[in-house]
């Protein structure tokens, strides 16, 4: 059921992540560690495993409550990363990258609201069989 709104919103939350990793990259936080880069990956690969775990839904929320904990460590990584620039930041040219991770947590709370009312659903529907 690759075609439900959840999978929109999912999608949308692993193309945050893409434009993250893109974005992320002279992130330079804890020396040569590329912490956003890993971050971005995980976020990705987790976001298309609860895609493609459409039948358990039980899972789906619970990879997409990772995905908003490893995106709100990123939001916290960045803004330690924002904070500590030697001589200020300019907004057009630095400071974006904290955007991503917060539109995939918006993302990942809409589509876990869309994925209840499927688990609401079902229920009712076997309730009726």
């Amino acid at each position: 059921m690759l075609q439900r709104i959840q999978t929109i919103w999912v999608f949308l939350a692993v193309l945050a992540a893409v434009f993250l990793f893109v974005t992320g990259q002279d992130v330079a936080v804890f020396g040569t560690i590329p912490v956003i880069n890993i971050g971005s990956v995980v976020l990705v690969l987790v976001g298309l495993l609860s895609v493609f775990s459409f039948k358990n839904r039980k899972r789906q929320i619970l990879l997409n409550h990772i995905s908003i904990i490893i995106n709100v460590l990123l939001i916290g990584v960045l803004a330690y990363w924002i904070l500590s620039l030697p001589g200020g930041i300019q907004l057009p040219e630095k400071g974006i990258e904290p955007i991503f991770p917060l539109i995939a947590i918006i993302c990942l709370l809409i589509a876990n609201i869309y994925i209840r009312k499927d688990e609401r659903l079902v229920k009712s529907v076997d309730r009726l069989r």
